[in-house]
């Protein structure tokens, strides 16, 4: 494990996270959470979790933004705030 490299994804993934709770179009929520659960799967493929990884990335990044992508389709795109 290279320890830069872990505090730079986490450094990155808290950016996103942050990102994810600021953005007020849906369509950048959306596209924000599948980035961060794409870097989770980087994340845990480079801990040494490959089971994990694979599973966060077909899960997490694809088959989630998928169902909020689709559900966006019902919902209106942008915050009244």
């Amino acid at each position: 494990m290279i320890w830069q490299l872990d505090f730079w994804l986490m450094l990155v993934l808290v950016m996103f996270a942050v990102a994810a709770l600021e953005v007020k179009d849906l369509l950048a929520a959306v596209g924000v959470l599948t980035g961060y659960s794409f870097l989770m799967a980087l994340l845990f493929a480079e801990l040494g979790a490959p089971d994990v990884a694979l599973t966060e990335a077909a899960l997490g990044a694809a088959l989630t933004g998928v169902f909020l992508l689709v559900s966006l389709f019902f919902l209106d795109r942008r915050s009244e705030d």
